[in-house]
């Protein structure tokens, strides 16, 4: 089984200085932090001009979370920065008579040494000229994948049943859907609306009250409500960055995705702009690119977000677009690399683990899940994925059952939390009163909870049947039925029941319900196989992983 590859996102940096004599040379007194844990990885390199020729006494400046660092450049151009702990840092190289370099934020390994020389552009050449490719270097290590392109999924790609990969493609979906939950919090939003409302109407020009009223709006879901106002103050000011991003955005939420793509177009092409921000467009960019079906268009643009700006939503949307279109392992490069950047983020490693399960590693899978609930035990996003993924082996985990006692207990008027942590008993009591007593509850609570939770029903007749009570078995597969028809297990096993029972005309009819499910069912999934674009991706030892292999 191929498994985890190690990714270098953007492997970056670190200075100490070289003196006129080649030996390396002491660190300016600057702003470093005493309590600043170090590290063993480093980067090394020479500042020169244009000409070639080596560059003295050129500041740079390293700045991470923790700390700031300074040095400047010896005789003979070179740098080193050493003993640094792995951080996200940005790097700025300054000297008299040239234009400064600012390198995107990147980074940094736990372990290893980076080779970076850079260009300095004299003030008079900048002024005439556009810097080439090479003296705009860049701090992003290739991951260990390239993306070629896309292709119909005639191949599941993933290991265990047809269940096990519908599953895999359901928790994937719900795995991409992380990245648009909002927390935000509306209080107090009524009144300002009011007031901003009335403040456009009075003055139709006035920018400010236009633009916060579209912004406000559109915090609110109120896209297209929001459009009439980001419009008119766009109009108003064409060149407020801030205003284009947010029509950019109005108009993508507003399933307007043409003017959303040419809006964000247009802003990448403004100069001047932060990296932060044109991180943020590109990722803009892939969300328009993804919901406008053109998958491979999206990814790249939400790499080109992460390699800008390798932030935890940059690499989570990265990440989940991968999964989504199959690319496993790719998935899991980028997801790990998150997890080790951001080990405090719930859904990125709910992702890692989600990228485990469609491996096989379903242990691990489970184990990462729990883990993800610790980091956020309110949620019950992870909880769900923990209940979906338990049915895939009845041996799993302890912390399985934990966590979803956990759950109940959290929320009590959760019927699949019942239902779920029903199952995960199921899975390891020994056959007792006790147990068998407690899982009874809470299927009952379950049903009690939502009297239209079909699988809840279902679970209660087959504990019914396997005790040898086939009326009330029955009695629990009809109200299965009822409260949803396209459960096709429950018709089959009411088929079974009936025919026990002698009573052939009703199994009959059950069984014809089973069939022409089975058959929807199948029908279902071939559609939703040709519907998936999978992406093919080579791998930087070549080998290019297709579904068709």
């Amino acid at each position: 089984m191929i498994y985890l590859r190690k990714m270098a996102v953007c492997i970056l940096v670190m200075i100490a200085v070289f003196t006129p004599s080649g030996t390396a040379a002491q660190e300016l007194p600057n702003e470093r932090r005493s309590d600043v844990r170090t590290g063993s990885a480093s980067l090394q390199g020479h500042i020169q001009d244009s000409r070639g020729q080596a560059i003295s006494a050129a500041t740079i400046v390293l700045r991470s979370s923790t700390q700031t660092l300074t040095a400047r450049t010896g005789a003979d151009g070179a740098y080193r920065f050493s003993e640094l702990p792995e951080d996200v840092y940005t790097l700025r190289v300054a000297m008299a008579g040239y234009s400064e370099i600012t390198l995107d934020p990147c980074v940094l390994g736990a372990t290893g040494t980076k080779q970076v020389d850079l260009t300095l552009v004299s003030t008079a050449q900048a002024g005439s000229a556009t810097a080439s490719p090479a003296e705009k270097p860049q701090f992003f290590d290739e991951p260990k994948f390239t993306v070629a392109g896309v292709t119909e999924a005639m191949n599941p790609g993933g290991h265990g049943s047809d269940t096990t990969l519908h599953t895999t493609d359901s928790l994937a979906k719900e795995t991409a859907s992380l990245s648009t939950r909002t927390t935000s919090d509306s209080s107090g939003q009524t009144a300002e609306e009011e007031s901003l409302r009335k403040a456009a109407e009075r003055e139709p020009e006035n920018f400010a009250a236009n633009r916060r009223l579209g912004k406000l709006l559109l915090e609110g879901g109120k896209a297209r409500e929001a459009l009439i106002y980001l419009e008119r103050a766009s109009q108003i000011d064409q060149n407020d960055s801030e205003t284009k991003y947010a029509l950019a955005l109005a108009y993508a939420n507003s399933g307007q995705f043409a003017r959303a793509r040419t809006e964000a177009q247009s802003l990448l092409a403004q100069q001047n702009k932060a990296v932060e921000q044109q991180a943020d467009v590109h990722r803009l960019l892939g969300d328009v690119y993804e919901k406008s079906g053109q998958p491979l268009d999206a990814v790249r643009e939400y790499q080109r977000a992460a390699e800008l700006n390798p932030d935890e939503a940059n690499l989570f949307n990265w990440a989940a677009d991968l999964l989504m279109h199959r690319a496993y392992e790719p998935a899991l490069e980028v997801f790990t690399k998150g997890n080790r950047l951001f080990p405090r983020s719930a859904r990125i490693l709910a992702g890692l683990g989600v990228a485990a399960y469609a491996r096989g590693a379903y242990d691990e899978a489970l184990e990462q899940l729990c883990d993800a609930s610790d980091l956020d035990p309110a949620d019950a996003q992870f909880y769900l994925f923990i209940g979906k993924m338990q049915t895939v082996q009845s041996a799993q985990p302890r912390c399985v059952q934990e966590k979803l006692a956990r759950f109940v207990a959290l929320q009590p008027a959760n019927a699949p939390a019942r239902y779920y942590y029903a199952l995960s008993l199921l899975n390891h009591h020994e056959n007792s009163a006790d147990g068998d007593k407690q899982v009874d509850l809470l299927l009952q609570k379950a049903v009690d909870l939502d009297p239209k939770f079909g699988p809840a029903y279902l679970q209660l007749g087959i504990l019914y049947s396997d005790r040898g009570n086939s009326s009330k078995a029955i009695a629990a597969y009809q109200k299965a039925v009822n409260a949803d028809p396209e459960l096709k297990e429950a018709h089959y096993r009411l088929a079974r029941a009936y025919i026990r029972e002698g009573e052939k005309s009703k199994a009959q009819t059950e069984f014809q319900l089973y069939r022409q499910l089975s058959k929807k069912t199948a029908q279902e999934d071939e559609r939703q196989r040709r519907e998936v674009q999978q992406f093919v991706y080579t791998l930087r030892d070549g080998a290019t992983v297709s579904p068709h292999q």
